[in-house]
């Protein structure tokens, strides 16, 4: 495959000739970073199937078996059992975890708090919320942009969802939040053998204490608001379960709720801006197209800016495909099925990866290249619909798929209008898979004057 002259090819991890085995994956690089260790072949074929520890997992990669999965027979296709043990004691019940009439009461009640009018009226606060940050930086110097956008979405996370509680936008909370969900990422022997409650290593500690804390956080803001719960999501949340479920149960469950958004709201986001701010860093021309599109933009209305953003929608929708906030999603047969010729009993495990879809020799031109234009309007109609998968697809797309998108926009667009952004030389850049798809331990850049 032809590379295009002066393209930008952002960092990927190194792809061995072979995969490694499933013993290895249990205990190498792979099981720190999930989107390390794959092979070329990954990236080229359609299927593979694996046994781990007595687990039977498939690895589809071909577009009609990711939509039989994700929409067309989605109801035989549950999170499995081994990623709630993983997950459950971090979010609970929440709408992430719960199946049946369970995910479809909390996808109705959230349902209202994303839509296109309610995320509208948050572009006002998103835009302070970038602007604030920008003040913080330097006029010429190196920051972190990833640590600038984790801040940035757990603010304005803290104030759309939860009245700016001052608990939930310290630096304390980012750091067990961090610690909970790179263990809970990493694979853990123990949780495989059925004993997810055995902590081996200072990473499981640490996730584990993070969990403690932000679930003891996140109870007592709940308990301090009552039934009555108050204005804001957090608020509707409450008084609706209230409404559906007996005290008890309701009280768990806005809890679980509680932590499902405050985490999946800003961390996914805060990876999408930091990869698209590498992305810009990385080509100037496109940077250059960007930023004088959003300067024009930004003197119309707040609340329809993303709309006046087209050029920078693509980038962030090709932000998305090179660094899905999401890795992976796992699904378990609930009976006996098949995908692209290949058997599906009960019990066994699809494992659906965006970052292999993404990045797949047969789906995209030159797939490891940076190319804004490959979402150019129209393009998308050459596209089959579950190649593209940022949010996930069919009933159980992500909720907040909608106010990530706008907040995204919103923040990238002050950012481009107020700095120059570059890759120091020597930075290194690497991306960890765990839960979400982050820059490991930050990324650098270098910010000038307009």
């Amino acid at each position: 495959m032809t590379q295009a002259e002066g393209a930008f090819f952002p960092v990927r991890p190194v792809r061995p000739q072979r995969l490694s085995s499933p013993l290895r994956s249990l205990f190498g690089e792979h099981a720190r970073n999930s989107v390390a260790g794959w092979s070329e072949a990954a990236f080229r074929d359609w299927y593979v199937q694996r046994r781990v520890l007595g687990i039977t997992v498939h690895i589809p990669r071909h577009p009609d078996a990711v939509q039989r999965v994700l929409l067309d027979n989605v109801a035989n296709y549950e999170k499995p059992r081994l990623v709630k043990r993983l997950i459950a004691p971090l979010i609970g019940r929440g709408l992430l975890t719960a199946e049946g009439e369970l995910w479809r009461t909390q996808r109705k009640l959230v349902a209202a708090s994303f839509a296109p009018g309610a995320v509208s009226r948050l572009t006002g606060l998103m835009a302070d919320a970038a602007e604030a940050r920008v003040q913080s930086w330097p006029e010429s110097g190196t920051i972190d942009i990833a640590r600038a956008a984790t801040h940035t979405t757990l603010a304005i996370i803290a104030d759309a969802l939860f009245s700016g509680d001052p608990r939930l936008n310290s630096a304390r909370a980012l750091r067990h939040i961090e610690d909970a969900l790179i263990a809970v990422g990493q694979v853990r022997v123990t949780a495989l053998l059925g004993m997810p409650g055995i902590r081996i290593g200072h990473v499981a500690r640490a996730g584990e204490r993070g969990r403690r804390y932000m679930r003891a956080m996140l109870t007592e803001i709940v308990r301090e608001r009552g039934a009555d719960g108050g204005p804001d999501f957090l608020g509707g949340i409450l008084r609706d379960l209230h409404a559906r479920f007996p005290p008890r149960e309701a009280e768990t469950l806005a809890i679980d709720n509680a932590a499902t958004f405050y985490v999946a709201g800003h961390e996914t986001t805060a990876n999408a801006l930091a990869w698209s701010i590498y992305l810009l860093a990385g080509d100037q021309a496109v940077q250059e197209r960007a930023r004088a599109e959003a300067r024009a933009a930004l003197h119309g209305p707040a609340e329809t800016l993303p709309e006046r953003l087209p050029y920078l929608r693509q980038i962030l929708d090709e932000a998305l495909r090179l660094y899905p906030p999401v890795p992976r999603m796992e699904r378990e047969a609930v009976n006996a099925d098949e995908l692209s010729g290949h058997a599906i009993r009960r019990g066994q495990i699809v494992s659906l990866w965006p970052w292999l879809i993404h990045r797949h020799e047969r789906l995209w031109d030159d797939p490891d290249r940076f190319d804004p234009e490959r979402f150019a309007p129209g393009r998308e109609r050459a596209r089959h619909r579950f190649q593209y998968l940022p949010f996930g697809g069919g009933p159980r797309v992500c909720v907040g798929a909608r106010f990530a998108t706008v907040e995204a926009l919103v923040i990238l667009a002050h950012w481009l209008a107020a700095r120059r952004f570059a890759l120091p030389e020597g930075a290194i850049v690497e991306p960890l898979g765990s839960v979400t798809l982050r820059p490991k331990g930050g990324l650098p850049v270098q910010v000038t004057p307009i």
